[in-house]
């Protein structure tokens, strides 16, 4: 669990185990509040922690605050219907805003650890719609892993992209500034759209008057023909602008939920050769992962193809992910993490840890460059299949078809097909990693 809350100024966030490594968060409460992540047999938990200048309290008050408390001990302990009540309680109890959000968000997590996602996902739109909850904490919890692979967290998702003042709308505008990043131009197409679409409902206001003299006839009327192609050109160019600006807005959504996907890829976790749990945005910048997806048979002759090419491969920065359909169709949902052992929860990456500057350091990606293997296994293949799946239906695929895809060094998609990939057409394709080109796609 990833997120607690501050009764007062006077109170400071922290976690219960001392003897336990310290990890920043990628997020800090108002005025002042400190966030400390640590974690214990695999599983996060948060305590508020009362500093030397808050107010002493009875010791058997029961407050929202010290039920939130209570509910993370008892969560690292596995007992997680008791912390799932201490946290309903912590609700009734007048709790302010940071508590609110946090007995909220924990509840979640626990709705999520024993498979309840429409209880999850009520209680995270609360959160996100009243108490200011972000959205990429969602993403990025290692313990709400499991209910990201449900539709309940695609609806909540979707609700999110789409924004506005009820759910989601730092999220939504987060999206926004990478795609005006990616597309730099067309907020300046939209500008010039509405300028010129303006500036010829102007010039339409005129010239009807005139057209409609010019029918009439008489002395002093204007030409009809001039008129007719005034008018025109008016209407023509304000249809061809509002057509230029809705395109835009097309645009601009399939981008958004294109974007919204990568991030969703990113976090998708995969086991190395050597054992070792990591998210894929781990690799960035080391390989280029090759997604087949397929049936067993299919997907066992497309890697004993690839066998082949292994060296050029390689050199390339080929990393195949092998999906099989319907290997994950029955999750468990009795383990922490992403529905694997507990040992390899607790190797899972988490929103603590400083995680952007673990992803960036040098002496990380080095350790990473000498574990990355020719293939790599998934964990959790129902959230793997889920994102495929979405890909293909923004494609224009039939959901569950053959398909293979390729990721750029930077994890965007390159490209994707149908069936299983042309290893020959791949090695022409994609350039070895020392070459120029390799570094521009960084």
């Amino acid at each position: 669990m990833a997120v607690a809350t501050l009764a007062s100024n006077h109170h400071v966030l922290c976690f219960s185990s001392s003897n336990l490594r310290t990890r920043a968060s990628p997020w800090l409460p108002s005025r002042g509040t400190i966030l400390k992540l640590q974690k214990r047999a695999g599983l996060s938990s948060l305590v508020i922690c009362s500093s030397s200048a808050s107010q002493p309290r009875e010791a058997n008050a029961e407050t929202a605050e010290s039920c939130v408390n209570i509910g993370l001990q008892l969560f690292s302990k596995g007992r997680v219907k008791e912390a799932l009540e201490q946290f309903e309680t912590a609700l009734t109890l007048n709790p302010n805003t940071m508590e609110s959000q946090a007995a909220l968000y924990n509840k979640a997590c626990c709705h999520a650890y024993r498979g309840e996602g429409k209880k999850a996902a009520d209680c995270l739109r609360l959160a996100l719609r009243e108490y200011n909850l972000k959205f990429g904490t969602i993403l990025n919890d290692p313990d709400l892993a499991s209910f990201r692979a449900l539709p309940e967290f695609k609806e909540l998702q979707e609700e999110a992209r789409l924004g506005g003042e009820d759910i989601g709308y730092s999220f939504r505008r987060d999206l926004k500034l990478i795609s005006e990043v990616q597309a730099p131009f067309r907020g300046v197409r939209r500008f010039f759209s509405v300028a010129f679409s303006a500036a010829a409902g102007i010039s339409l206001l005129f010239t009807v008057p005139r057209l409609i003299r010019a029918i009439q006839g008489g002395e002093g009327a204007p030409d009809l023909v001039e008129t007719a192609q005034n008018v025109a050109i008016n209407i023509g160019g304000i249809i061809f602008l509002v057509a230029v600006f809705l395109w835009d807005n097309k645009k601009e959504e399939e981008q958004l939920a294109q974007i919204s996907r990568d991030e969703t890829l990113s976090r998708l976790p995969l086991r190395l050769s050597t054992n070792r749990v990591v998210e894929l945005v781990q690799l960035r910048d080391t390989v280029r992962p090759v997604i087949l997806a397929g049936d067993k048979e299919t997907v066992a002759l497309a890697i004993q193809k690839a066998e082949r090419f292994r060296t050029e491969l390689l050199r390339r920065g080929v990393l195949l992910v092998p999906i099989i359909w319907g290997e994950g169709r029955e999750p468990k949902v009795d383990k922490k993490g992403f529905g694997g052992s507990q040992i390899a929860a607790a190797s899972l990456p988490s929103i603590g840890e400083d995680f952007e500057k673990r992803v960036q350091s040098i002496t990380a990606k080095s350790r990473l460059k000498s574990e990355v293997r020719f293939k790599a296994q998934v964990v959790s293949p129902t959230e793997w299949e889920r994102w495929i799946k979405d890909q293909q239906k923004s494609e224009g695929v039939i959901p569950g078809e053959d398909v293979y895809i390729i990721l750029r060094l930077d994890g965007r998609v390159r490209r994707s097909g149908k069936g299983m990939p042309d290893w020959q057409q791949i090695l022409k394709e994609l350039p070895p990693m020392e070459a120029l080109l390799s570094k521009l796609e960084r």
